[in-house]
Formats: C-alpha cells, sequence, structure tokens
C-alpha cells in the first residue's frame, strides 16, 4: 500500500488554470494536513485592514507606530471572522498549532495583546478566516492540476512583498507562472 504524502508546512501554489475566484493566483500556507483533510491560510490576498485597526476593534491599545503597517490578510473563505497568526518563533500561547519546530499558528488573543506592547513574536502573519479541505479533497484537486505544491520557504511567509508571493512561491520550483497560459487547449 502507498503512504499517503500530506502537505503540511507547504505552499500551495494556485495553477493559472484555477479560476474560483477564492483562489486565483494564490499562495496558501498548509499548516495541517493529514487523513481528515487539510487547513491553510492564503498569504497573497491583503484585506483593506490593518494590524492596528484590528487591535482596535478588539478593543486591545497599542502605542506602537510599526503596529499600522502590518496588513491583515484573507486567508480563506472559512470563518472570515476568525483570526489567525502564523508566527515565528513558535513561542508559549494559549492556542497554538506547532507547524513546525519554528512556525507556530495561533488562535488565542493574548498573542495580539503580546503584540501590541512589543513583546509578540519576531515574525508574524496575520489572516481572517482559513481555507479547508476534507477528506481526499485537496488530494483530488491536486490529482487534477489545480496545484502546485513546495515545502514553505519563511523568507516567503514573512519577507517578501504580498503582490510577488504567488510567483515567487513557483520560482522555488523553477516554475515561471507568467509562461503558463490559463487557457485549456483542446486538440
Amino acid at each position: 500500500m502507498i503512504e499517503p504524502t500530506y502537505l503540511t508546512d507547504q505552499f500551495l501554489i494556485a495553477m493559472p488554470t484555477l479560476a474560483d475566484p477564492n483562489f486565483f493566483q494564490t499562495v496558501t500556507y498548509i499548516s495541517e494536513h493529514n487523513v481528515s483533510g487539510a487547513l491553510g491560510l492564503i498569504i497573497n490576498r491583503p484585506l483593506n485592514l490593518t494590524l492596528d485597526q484590528l487591535l482596535e476593534h478588539l478593543q486591545i491599545a497599542t502605542d506602537r507606530s510599526d503596529v499600522a503597517a502590518i496588513p491583515v490578510y484573507h486567508g480563506g473563505p472559512v470563518q472570515p471572522e476568525q483570526g489567525f497568526v502564523v508566527h515565528h518563533p513558535v513561542g508559549q500561547w494559549d492556542a497554538t498549532l506547532r507547524v513546525t519546530d519554528d512556525i507556530g499558528i495561533t488562535t488565542s488573543r493574548d498573542i495580539l495583546q503580546a503584540v501590541a506592547h512589543g513583546e509578540g513574536p519576531q515574525h508574524l502573519l496575520v489572516t481572517l478566516g482559513y481555507a479547508g479541505w476534507g477528506p481526499g479533497q485537496l488530494e483530488r484537486e491536486m490529482a487534477e492540476n489545480a496545484w502546485l505544491s513546495v515545502p514553505a520557504d519563511p523568507d516567503i511567509l514573512f519577507h517578501t512583498p504580498s503582490e510577488q508571493r504567488w510567483l515567487a512561491a513557483a520560482a522555488l520550483l523553477g516554475v515561471d507562472l507568467n509562461l503558463l497560459s490559463s487557457d485549456a487547449g483542446h486538440a
């Protein structure tokens, strides 16, 4: 029997032919993938919202001007009111999924309070919502060539400008997505 390949700590790169508006030209960081399905966060769709605005909405006070520059991302179509913080280092927070030894995803308020006070993780990416796949769904989509996958690169995750992430993630595989047509042909 062939062991399944799981894509935890990988980038899913939407192929140009993936027309679903939720995922068109996206890079999704897969935080969990197993027999029960997959969970990921889209990392290249900034919302018209910054972290200081989110903190204000959550009634978390901050006087840090650098927080105003941190974008909040549309992490996916599922539970868009739920916040997720992808961060390095993992640290000790109330509700953290340890993706790797170095990267965690936290959903508890304490990490945002720490960021507001200058005590948060060194690197972070904040999303609202997530992308989810049921059992076998992501595997089917991979077989249909909807996605490319590549091991996640923390530099792309935390430092590459969001508008460059789709092409940069594909470049890790040596693929130039600009050279791939989004039009399907028929012989």
